[in-house]
């Protein structure tokens, strides 16, 4: 099976005889591996673009820096979801049991029954984002009490090993 590889398309390209900055050339061809479900290296953005290493490198770490991209990897990166900012939304119940949901500049009117609907898969996401801070705590606790644990039981040792204490405690920690 062999392996095409993309190639940047004119979204990349400028007007005839105007030249595209390296730092979009660069974000340009991470875009297009993503698309083509591929891995981008700083090799492959290099291969896509024809821009040297060093360059590659440079307008990647830009990229990095301005938020556009992440490292996943030494030499591995991936684009950083963006989403435009967030728009005013607002919920009236109606006499009637209609929902109205304001959310910025659109309008949904739902019946009783596709308010319920709407309500129970919110709040499938609820739960699991209850479930997730739920398991958080928990771990953290029992890595705390973990870490006590561990501490009494070297406490326990070196009483045991220098014989310190009450002889009817020593009896105690013997058994």
């Amino acid at each position: 099976m062999t392996q095409t590889k993309p190639a940047l398309t004119s979204q990349t390209e400028g007007a005839p005889g105007e030249q595209v900055p390296s730092t979009q050339r660069v974000f340009e061809a991470v875009r297009e591996l993503r698309a083509m479900e591929q891995i981008a290296t700083r090799e492959t953005v290099a291969e896509l673009t024809g821009l040297k290493m060093g360059i590659v490198d440079d307008r990647l770490r830009s990229l990095v820096d301005d938020g556009k991209l992440k490292r996943l990897l030494r030499g591995i990166y991936e684009l950083v979801e963006q989403f435009p900012p967030p728009r005013a939304i607002s919920k009236t119940v109606l006499g009637n049991g209609a929902v109205v949901y304001d959310i910025g500049d659109d309008v949904i009117t739902l019946s009783p029954q596709e308010a319920r609907v709407l309500a129970e898969l919110s709040l499938g996401a609820a739960g699991t984002a209850v479930l997730i801070h739920s398991t958080n705590q928990h771990l953290f606790l029992a890595t705390e009490l973990a870490a006590k644990v561990e501490k009494l039981e070297r406490e326990l040792k070196a009483q045991k090993h220098h014989g310190k204490g009450d002889a009817r405690q020593m009896d105690i920690l013997l058994t």
